[in-house]
């Protein structure tokens, strides 16, 4: 992820961006696999008797039927079922609906929230961790500007209904979800949750802990980011203002929202934390 300064210098980008082969790839991958798990058994199985048939007939025994080889004839049949359109058709649609996804906008954000000024600083795969059920658009989001997402809240309905989306939007290739309690930290089983370029924290997920269980889990939450990563906490819960949760990020800097070039917002929209980067000596 680059830094504010960076973007200002117009610095050259350190990982090149996918290209719409790679998309189209990935959309062919999920479209295939969506549709096998949402098959039975024994249709997986005569789709895989088709397929022998199939490779039997034009390989005239010359070839000997590997696993690879089935597997291949398989997706083929498949893409045959579900009408897949070959990459130039599919090129001229996905262009326009990627372009509009990676708008605050399409996903039903403010086009001034506070995940926008930090768009222009993504790279593919950067990291970020999205906690609690009012933070989802931000999932969408950044995953269409290629961040590796993982979205963390406490209701199976919620992430079954994020998982579903991303599906349907193409854009789950680099997506991770999961289920949990938030008390007072995230359980032992998501310790490999680590390294984070981007945290989105809505503060929903705080409003049922005591004062010394929100500091620990903001601490956890801080632990899991690398230096110098962004935390962005959501204007999404009234009984707990950005501005409240300040105080835990004593050495962190706040970057400044603005609404309109050159102007400050009234009442800031969340806030913008970065943490401390590595001392030189210790990177």
């Amino acid at each position: 992820m680059l830094s504010a300064t960076e973007v200002r210098q117009a610095a050259r980008r350190r990982r090149s961006p996918y290209s719409d082969k790679q998309h189209y790839q990935e959309y062919i991958l999920q479209r295939i696999e969506g549709y096998k798990n949402s098959i039975g058994r024994d249709e997986l199985l005569r789709l895989g008797d088709e397929a022998a048939s199939e490779l039997q007939a034009t390989t005239e025994g010359q070839f000997v039927l590997t696993e690879v080889l089935m597997l291949e004839s398989v997706d083929r049949l498949i893409m045959k079922r579900l009408s897949l359109r070959p990459y130039r058709r599919w090129r001229q649609q996905f262009l326009r609906l990627r372009a509009a996804q990676r708008t605050p906008n399409h996903w039903g954000l403010d086009t001034h929230c506070p995940l926008s000024p930090i768009l222009p600083r993504l790279e593919p795969e950067d990291s970020a961790l999205v906690v609690g059920s009012a933070a989802a658009p931000t999932t969408y989001l950044l995953a269409a500007h290629d961040a590796a997402v993982t979205f963390v809240a406490g209701e199976l309905g919620c992430v079954e209904r994020v998982e579903s989306r991303m599906a349907a939007e193409a854009l789950s290739s680099l997506f991770e979800s999961y289920v949990t309690h938030f008390d007072p930290c995230l359980p032992e089983f998501l310790n490999f949750l680590d390294g984070f370029d981007i945290v989105v924290l809505d503060p929903a997920v705080l409003v049922e802990l005591g004062s010394a269980c929100r500091a620990e889990l903001v601490a956890d939450l801080q632990r899991r980011s690398k230096p110098g990563g962004l935390h962005v906490i959501l204007p999404s819960c009234p009984a707990i203002v950005p501005e409240a949760l300040r105080s835990l990020y004593p050495d962190w800097h706040q970057e400044i929202i603005r609404r309109k070039r050159g102007t400050l917002a009234k009442s800031p929209p969340g806030l913008i934390l970065s943490k401390p980067p590595c001392p030189r000596d210790t990177a």
